[in-house]
């Protein structure tokens, strides 16, 4: 079967699709979006009207939202790393701490990236205060969440560190995870040692400049 993903390295879902192919190895067609090529949006309108990315052809059909193009490759191709369980019970945690880390964690940190993107008379500092709380309040609960785990649904890798691995990444860069959180610091850490993530970030920093808050010396 012919892979091609539409992506762009610096893009967190992009990332999270990237992480989950390439931990299990899967052969496929990048195709990096390059702003202002017209042909290429022109391309991906055709194959997904929102225009979101990414988006993962297969054999001529248009698979979209990371989860679920993860979620099918994960039963169409196999690998090394099972991103959902077998087990229903771990499956679910593993759906739910996805969602937790989409919904919660980069959610939230995009509302905080976007804002700086907004013209100055279309800006909205009730929003972003209450999206910076929210990145507080799930730091709290994942900190205790992860006692005991080394990973974000249990003792394996799964579709939920894909989705922890950008989100957490770029998170920490909009509001920087307290010293206090030592799980949470520490899970972040074993994400980046991770060598697929790893290679991703380092794929990314040449558009660093479009971190729109201004990117940190680090990471």
């Amino acid at each position: 079967m012919s892979l091609v993903l539409h992506a762009h390295p610096l893009s967190s879902y992009c990332q999270k699709v990237l992480l989950g192919l390439r931990e299990n190895g899967i052969a496929f067609e990048y195709r990096k979006i390059e702003f202002g090529d017209a042909a290429h949006g022109a391309e991906l309108e055709r194959l997904w009207p929102m225009k979101r990315i990414p988006v993962l052809v297969e054999d001529g059909r248009t698979i979209v939202e990371s989860s679920i193009i993860l979620e099918h490759i994960d039963r169409a191709y196999p690998g090394k790393a099972k991103l959902i369980p077998a087990d229903p019970a771990a499956a679910l945690e593993t759906r739910f701490m996805d969602r937790v880390f989409d919904n919660y964690v980069m959610t939230p940190m995009q509302a905080v990236v976007f804002e700086a993107l907004r013209p100055a008379d279309a800006r909205d500092p009730f929003g972003v205060a209450k999206a910076r709380k929210d990145l507080d309040t799930i730091y709290a609960w994942l900190d205790a969440k992860l006692d005991g785990r080394e990973w974000a649904a249990g003792p394996a890798f799964t579709l939920a560190d894909c989705a922890a691995a950008p989100s957490l990444f770029y998170a920490d860069w909009t509001q920087p995870i307290p010293a206090g959180y030592a799980r949470l610091k520490a899970y972040r850490a074993r994400l980046l040692a991770r060598p697929e993530f790893a290679r991703i970030v380092d794929e990314a920093r040449p558009y660093r400049n479009l971190f729109p808050l201004g990117a940190p010396d680090r990471d």
